[in-house]
């Protein structure tokens, strides 16, 4: 049975062709730690991630490439951002759609901490809005941090917009945007949208492996704002007793990820060469067939926005009488549909869609995948149905 992969909100797959021959390329040719010797294995592989770091500063409107951060994951580059900005007595703005990456730090330093956080709530149409984000600001809150797309529901945020009103508003609120779902489908520019810290993983939309992620310091934040997020060894200053106070080995103790970022860099490429807005219009017509063959059917609830003007990525649905779980297992033996049920670390998104406990069943086409396979699709969840 051939698979049909509509789980890309998770990890895409496939990658490019080229993001394996970059990894296979790198073990092969310059696989030495980097900084750590001046021989010629390990100067190549400093400046593989020196190229890595120009490449996803450049993609993402930061001109300053000593503060892209190379991370674990997404969440490893929240937990960077919000364990390093926010002191005792500060409050932070979220909301109720954010994936358990903010929500668990935020939980964790409410409770040991004292910084207090609000969600804003959840619009009709999926989102948060801008005037609900800035009604919650008081005059401690340090920083503002929302999802760009969330993945419990597939529905763009007004990330603009609401960048310009807290630069001209609130000129010293950090804003933090969660690009998981939203980094190499949707434009971002930290710049021109007024974004000071932008976290995402690599393995998503920019079809890195798993294991890498990104997280971008814009030059609004200072790097004594911050507080390292882990310590170690860094192959440059070995004398001082603690972590380089320099960007961005203040922030990247340990051996880095070399054969990952070697695939990260490879994927961001592949992205970058593609025609301007292509992958979201891909997605966006694969995205409308598959609400238009399910729109209308009593049977069918399809959650936040039906325009898909307005969506990337993802749509999630509830089938009635169905439990996600139950669906997802159904149509991955029967037809090799390849989805996710639940939650998706959304807890309080599902709360706010009425999905809770059981969650919902997320299909998320991606760059690869055909207008056939969502017909296939919509056809088996119909006769599920």
């Amino acid at each position: 049975m051939s698979v049909i992969y509509f789980d890309n909100a998770a990890t895409t797959y496939p990658k490019p062709p080229e993001v394996f021959e970059a990894m296979q390329r790198f073990m092969r040719e310059a696989g030495g730690n980097p900084g750590r010797s001046g021989h010629r294995m390990a100067t190549g592989a400093e400046a593989m991630i020196v190229e890595a770091r120009q490449a996803v500063s450049r993609f993402f409107g930061l001109d300053d490439p000593h503060r892209c951060i190379f991370t674990l994951n997404g969440s490893d580059s929240l937990s960077m951002a919000l364990k390093g900005i926010l002191r005792p007595g500060d409050h932070a703005v979220t909301s109720q759609l954010e994936h358990n990456s903010v929500n668990r730090p935020l939980q964790r330093m409410a409770d040991q901490f004292s910084v207090e956080f609000d969600r804003a709530p959840t619009a009709p149409d999926g989102a948060w809005t801008v005037e609900d984000v800035l009604g919650l600001i008081r005059p401690n809150t340090r920083v503002v941090v929302l999802t760009h797309c969330p993945n419990a529901v597939g529905v763009l945020c007004p990330v603009e917009a609401l960048g310009k009103e807290l630069k001209a508003r609130h000129p010293d609120v950090i804003f933090i945007v969660d690009a998981a779902q939203s980094a190499g489908i949707a434009p971002i520019n930290m710049e021109a949208d007024g974004i000071d810290m932008l976290a995402t993983p690599g393995h998503k939309a920019l079809f890195g492996p798993t294991g890498t992620g990104i997280l971008l310091v814009g030059p609004r934040v200072k790097i004594e704002e911050l507080r390292p997020w882990r310590e170690g060894g860094t192959g440059g200053d070995s004398t001082s007793p603690k972590q380089p106070h320099e960007w961005p080995y203040f922030f990247e103790g340990g051996t880095p990820n070399t054969m990952g970022i070697s695939g990260l860099l490879a994927g961001v490429r592949f992205v970058r060469e593609l025609p301007a807005g292509s992958v979201l219009e891909h997605e966006r017509k694969l995205l409308g067939r598959l609400i238009a063959g399910l729109d209308g059917d009593e049977r069918f609830t399809i959650h936040g926005t039906k325009d898909v003007s307005r969506r990337a990525g993802a749509v999630t649905i509830s089938v009635t009488g169905h439990d996600p779980s139950e669906l997802a297992v159904i149509l991955d033996q029967a037809i090799g549909l390849c989805t996710r049920p639940g939650l998706h670390c959304a807890p309080h998104a599902h709360k706010a869609l009425g999905t809770f406990p059981a969650g919902s069943l997320r299909l998320s086409p991606g760059f690869y995948n055909t207008i056939e396979e969502v017909d296939v699709a919509v056809t088996a969840l119909k006769e599920i149905a």
